[in-house]
């Protein structure tokens, strides 16, 4: 179990981590293509989009690194997201008790996403998790934080959090890499959007197939960190 003396943080990636955001997001993104006049791809071909900031899927899809049209499409799937797509979305079974075990532990919970803090704090409070997490952070609207290793030495910074006393809980590489560029323990999780290829090769140092199995192996983690201070 965690001490006193030494606060351990776990954070937690939102889409395809805690929730899954799949029609929400894909049917917006189709929706944005649609009123730029593109032909939109089904929603399975749009997985890949689930995780990765928005802008850089944005570019992809239309080719473009052009500001100016990337910043057209991210205004049409806010219009659609802001109001409708936030809650295309359900709660991955178990991430209740999986939050409230790692509580009960002592460990700080908090949630870092790309998404801007504005929708994640929605989506947050919408399934009752609000009580569960120490703080929600995500990136703003002019995509402040949208790197998740910037977005997760901000966290680190502002609580205060040792890198050595913090994990990061993810499924795309993005938080494997941010955790790594962080120093921090990264877990993957099979569950969501990613593989496990892609989570190991990005610097995944456990993989994990359900929520339940999160907190064994986050106090596992921690447990060898408290030894360390002994």
């Amino acid at each position: 179990m965690p001490s006193q003396t030494f606060p351990y943080a776990v954070l937690f990636d939102l889409d395809g981590t805690l929730t899954d955001p799949k029609p929400g997001i894909t049917r917006c993104i189709q929706y944005a293509l649609s009123e730029l006049g593109y032909t939109p791809p089904n929603a399975e071909d749009l997985c890949w989009c689930i995780g990765p900031p928005l802008h850089q899927s944005f570019a992809e899809l239309l080719q473009t690194s052009d500001r100016a049209t990337i910043e057209r499409a991210l205004s049409f799937y806010r219009e659609r997201y802001s109001t409708i797509g936030l809650f295309e979305n359900a709660l991955y079974l178990q991430i209740p008790e999986t939050l409230q075990s790692l509580r009960a532990a002592g460990c700080q919970t908090f949630v870092a996403t790309s998404k801007p803090h504005i929708y994640a704090t929605r989506i947050v409070d919408h399934f009752g998790l609000s009580a569960l997490f120490d703080h929600v952070y995500g990136s703003e609207l002019d995509e402040t934080w949208s790197n998740k290793g910037d977005l997760i030495q901000y966290v680190l910074g502002t609580e205060r959090i040792s890198s050595t006393n913090a994990v990061m809980i993810g499924d795309r590489k993005h938080d494997m890499i941010g955790a790594k560029q962080n120093g921090i323990s990264a877990i993957g999780v099979t569950y969501g959007y990613g593989t496990a290829s892609e989570l190991t090769i990005h610097g995944a140092d456990f993989i994990v197939g359900s929520p339940h199995h999160l907190p064994a192996l986050v106090e596992t983690i921690f447990s060898k960190v408290e030894q360390s201070h002994l």
